[in-house]
């Protein structure tokens, strides 16, 4: 299967090449790679963009789709798009081990901010007063940041009614809780999303830190019989992007046909999200998935070692010679108390 996909893409870059698109030369097409499959909510959002692209440029700008991982890694993705193995795709720094440092971390800054557009928001204020966050993306042009929903704690076999219940499990969590969880006595890992269906039904896993629009969309309604509903904060981070060399082939025009495309492709993203969130919260009742809720004294003790952590891990970067500090100042001084964003750089 990876070695037809990748047959394929030397096809479809030999018939792209630079950007010459005429009468003659016919359309630039441009090869997108997604480790998902075309019926998923950020695929949906993909085929919006594309189809915004080719229209916008009258058909002298397409885009062909790789889907469900025939091209790119997960973990390697931003290395293999900086080396042209695709001309776009999607992305995820807060998997990467290395050389994203300050994007992974700022990650759980974002306590507070409980929509998909603040989420980006927060993101684009503290990318852009921070050259750290620049350098880790030297190399790509962003096309798109993504946030989602707020995650619950899903689960297999056991139920989690409190906190105390996380005591032991083995939970799939993005990097900003693994240590919180720690506290909390459960056994946080980190892995990409797309693995963790696999590792609940395995029992390699007891349970995942996911929002409820992953029992449809990736299917954990199959896998997990309880969820503990909660309000555990996300971040944004940069989720599509383009190869430098590959961007700068494009022609002006193309190029500002791309730059529009930016915002229809990060609202189409949150407008997929939500929707899926509703698909995901009825399937979840189908199935008859039992939910419990938070109360409020615990989830406020959540948020305060959320908090703490968050501005651990900042600091834990100065091992890096990275001030994160500095930009966990600026991601608190821009949530106000509603939860919108008002970016405080722009005072500084």
């Amino acid at each position: 299967m990876h070695r037809l996909a990748s047959l394929l893409f030397l096809l479809l870059a030999a018939c792209a090449g630079a950007d010459s698109a005429g009468p003659e030369n016919g359309p630039v097409v441009l090869v997108y790679a997604t480790p998902y499959a075309p019926t998923h909510p950020f695929s949906r959002a993909d085929i919006r963009w594309m189809e915004y692209v080719e229209e916008a440029s009258g058909g002298s700008l397409q885009v062909r789709p790789i889907w469900s991982g025939g091209l790119l890694s997960a973990k390697d993705s931003l290395e293999e798009l900086r080396h042209g193995v695709a001309d776009i795709g999607l992305i995820t720094p807060i998997y990467v081990r290395g050389g994203v440092h300050l994007i992974r971390v700022q990650s759980g800054f974002y306590s507070g901010v409980e929509t998909i557009e603040n989420q980006v928001a927060l993101y684009r204020c503290l990318a852009a007063h921070s050259d750290q966050i620049q350098e880790e993306m030297e190399g790509l042009k962003v096309l798109a940041v993504q946030g989602g929903n707020l995650p619950w704690i899903i689960t297999r076999e056991r139920a989690v009614r409190s906190l105390d219940d996380l005591k032991g499990l083995r939970i799939r969590a993005p990097t900003e809780l693994l240590k919180l969880l720690e506290t909390l006595g459960a056994d946080p890992v980190n892995m990409p999303m797309g693995d963790v269906y696999s590792a609940l039904a395995k029992g390699v896993l007891d349970g995942v830190v996911a929002p409820a629009d992953t029992f449809k969309s990736l299917h954990f309604a199959d896998v997990a019989g309880y969820a503990l509903a909660m309000s555990v904060p996300r971040g944004a981070y940069p989720a599509r992007a383009m190869g430098e060399k590959a961007w700068n082939n494009l022609s002006a025009g193309h190029q500002a046909i791309l730059e529009s495309s930016v915002e229809i492709w990060e609202n189409a993203l949150a407008e997929e999200n939500r929707a899926a969130l509703e698909e995901g919260e009825t399937l979840a009742a189908q199935e008859n998935v039992e939910v419990f809720r938070i109360s409020d004294e615990e989830q406020d003790l959540f948020e305060r070692i959320y908090l703490e952590e968050a501005e651990h891990n900042a600091l834990a970067l100065s091992r890096y010679d990275i001030d994160g500090a500095k930009v966990f100042r600026l991601a608190r001084d821009s949530i106000s108390g509603d939860g919108t964003i008002i970016c405080a750089g722009e005072n500084s």
